[in-house]
């Protein structure tokens, strides 16, 4: 009832369609691992920024005011509550990670899909019979 090139051209459309949701995936997960990297490595920065800066001069070069003692504790507090920090953000960062490659699986799947169901029997068996 319908002649095949418009279903050929329909299912051309459609699969052109599922291969640019495909690459926008893939670029939108290619970003959100660099995004994800450059917040693990700011945060491994700050912490080493905090190390060099608050734990060499106070722990290292004890400042006689300060009761050494009390500063050693906020210290290791603030140090603690940074790694802390970094342990979470990694966490979130591999999640992020499963969560987008199992997006791009499903992606790659629903194409396969499309292929399996609509390019082969509309296209290639009318071509074959």
């Amino acid at each position: 009832v319908v002649p095949v090139v418009v279903v050929d051209v329909v299912v051309v459309v459609v699969v052109v369609a599922v291969l640019v949701v495909t690459v926008v995936v893939v670029i939108v997960v290619l970003v959100a691992v660099v995004v994800e990297v450059a917040v693990v490595v700011v945060s491994v920065m700050v912490e080493v920024v905090v190390v060099v800066v608050v734990v060499v001069p106070v722990v290292v070069v004890p400042v006689v005011v300060v009761p050494v003692v009390v500063v050693d504790v906020v210290v290791v507090v603030v140090v603690v509550a940074v790694l802390v920090v970094t342990v979470v953000v990694v966490i979130v960062v591999l999640v992020a990670v499963v969560v987008e490659v199992a997006v791009v699986v499903v992606s790659v799947m629903v194409e396969v899909v499309v292929v399996v169901v609509v390019v082969v029997p509309v296209v290639v068996v009318p071509v074959v019979v």
